[in-house]
């Protein structure tokens, strides 16, 4: 099931709060008048039957026929309903509906208390079948010194309570039938709300997203002084620091590469000149005494080192500065390995071989970039690996079934590589071991690598093979394109 949107959200709690708002208030509503109109309606019964008792003057003892006309003339005076009136004394019972002269909502509860209260006591009860009725209960008293004292004679006046609980029932009938307009109404302020909290989430959202491609002059329009306005001027503070740190950060790369390349560039010509002056001295080298000898092949081997680290410098300072092209040929993809193993002295099949080699494909790519990559994977995997290296070369379908692909898996037979290592194995002037920083490795030989595949539009990855050594794979389409 798919999460529900921020605007679902929004709205689904502003009518809840709203339902929860209006069943609140009806439930409080409903209570405070079902109180106020039963009280009401008591306290007019209780006070009409009080002052229709002192306005009695009775005489005791009291025979039925008198309790009879004063239970008939209180009930005419009924409030503010019609009453039926019972009256007690002793062992007489009489109604003012002649039969049953007694009642059923008369509690034996309401008995005693009046008993005990000589002001009077009220109850509301239910009949048998469920109907409300409110039961007041009077002794008649007289005063003696300030006192009053029952006489003996109760009477109890008994009054339906069916309008009160049809106005309390028309209540609730109007508050239900009001809340489902009610939550449409509330609707209409769900929606601006959500859209007025939205509206700022999606602007930013955008913003973000052109920020992420690299648009960094992207400004959101701050609106208001809340808290989404707050936010608002914090992407853009974050996004000018951003611009401005990227901006400054560029301007370095660029003065880094102009002066990697301007530095190789102008090294180029005297290490020309310095080779050149190596290689007659070198030819000498056997004439001279054991000393001077030694120390002009050391200068021999660093001028040497020197000069392919500058090349390497040139190549990156190109890739850099995306002046990099191929230069497309239609090759024998056999031909093109043999010959780089056969200009490195690698073809004698003891310490690189190579499997699966087909023969008779053709491929389309740079041919001295593809001796590149290949040397570069060769020579590193007999360096830090291990002979023998083999070497398999197939053509196939890429991983998304497009095209034809050219996959080639360099393996050594070395301990493979550390798993901390791994993720830099591709990194400028990266070696895994700290101790061969004085090597004659220049750290660029598999970053020249990578991007010369990239160049072609393909991928390589480095790992460790099942049995041990390391493993790369190259993956490139035979039809590059420059």
């Amino acid at each position: 099931m798919a999460p529900l949107g921020l605007r679902t959200r929004l709205i689904a709690a502003f009518l809840l709060v709203a339902a929860i708002c209006a069943v609140t208030t009806a439930a409080l509503t409903y209570q405070k008048a079902r109180n106020a109109i039963l009280t009401q309606t008591q306290d007019t019964a209780v006070s009409t039957l009080r002052d229709q008792m002192e306005q009695q003057a009775l005489q005791l003892p009291m025979e039925q026929l008198e309790l009879q006309s004063r239970v008939n003339e209180i009930a005419k005076r009924g409030k503010p309903h019609p009453w039926t009136v019972f009256g007690e004394y002793g062992t007489l019972r009489v109604s003012s509906n002649v039969s049953p002269a007694t009642s059923t909502v008369v509690t034996d509860a309401l008995r005693q208390k009046v008993t005990a209260n000589p002001h009077g006591a009220f109850q509301r009860v239910e009949d048998r079948s469920g109907n409300p009725y409110l039961v007041v209960a009077m002794p008649a008293v007289f005063t003696y010194s300030g006192s009053r004292v029952p006489t003996g004679v109760v009477f109890y006046a008994t009054m339906p309570l069916d309008a009160e609980e049809a106005t309390v029932k028309a209540m609730v009938d109007a508050a239900q039938q009001g809340a489902v307009p009610g939550l449409a109404i509330a609707l209409i302020p769900a929606l601006l709300a959500a859209r007025s909290v939205l509206r700022p989430v999606r602007d930013m959202r955008r913003a973000a997203q052109r920020l992420g491609r690299g648009r960094l002059d992207t400004r959101i329009e701050v609106r208001g002084a809340d808290e989404l306005a707050g936010l608002a001027r914090t992407f853009n503070e974050t996004a000018r620091a951003l611009e401005q740190s990227v901006t400054e950060l560029r301007e370095a790369e660029a003065r880094a590469r102009r002066f990697a390349a301007d530095v190789s560039h102008e090294l180029r010509t005297p290490l020309a000149g310095m080779l050149a002056v190596t290689e007659v001295l070198d030819e000498d080298a056997e004439r001279l005494d054991p000393d001077t000898a030694k120390a002009l092949r050391l200068i021999s081997a660093e001028t040497g080192k020197l000069a392919v680290l500058v090349e390497d410098l040139m190549e990156i300072s190109r890739f850099d500065a995306r002046a990099a092209e191929l230069n497309l040929d239609d090759v024998d993809l056999a031909e093109a390995v043999g010959k780089t193993l056969e200009r490195r002295h690698w073809d004698d099949g003891r310490v690189v071989t190579v499997t699966d080699l087909p023969h008779e494909v053709r491929a389309r790519l740079d041919p001295r970039r593809f001796d590149v990559v290949l040397a570069n994977l060769v020579g590193n995997a007999l360096k830090h690996g291990g002979a023998p290296v083999r070497i398999t070369v197939r053509t196939g379908s890429g991983s998304d079934g497009a095209g034809d692909r050219l996959l080639i898996e360099v393996a050594d037979s070395g301990p493979g590589i550390a798993p901390e290592v791994l993720p830099h194995i591709f990194d400028r002037f990266f070696k895994a071991d700290a101790a061969r920083t004085r090597s004659s490795g220049s750290g660029l030989g598999l970053a020249i690598t990578l991007e010369n595949v990239r160049l072609h539009g393909g991928t390589l990855r480095a790992g460790n093979g099942p049995a041990g050594g390391a493993v790369f794979t190259l993956d490139m389409p035979l039809e590059a394109r420059a």
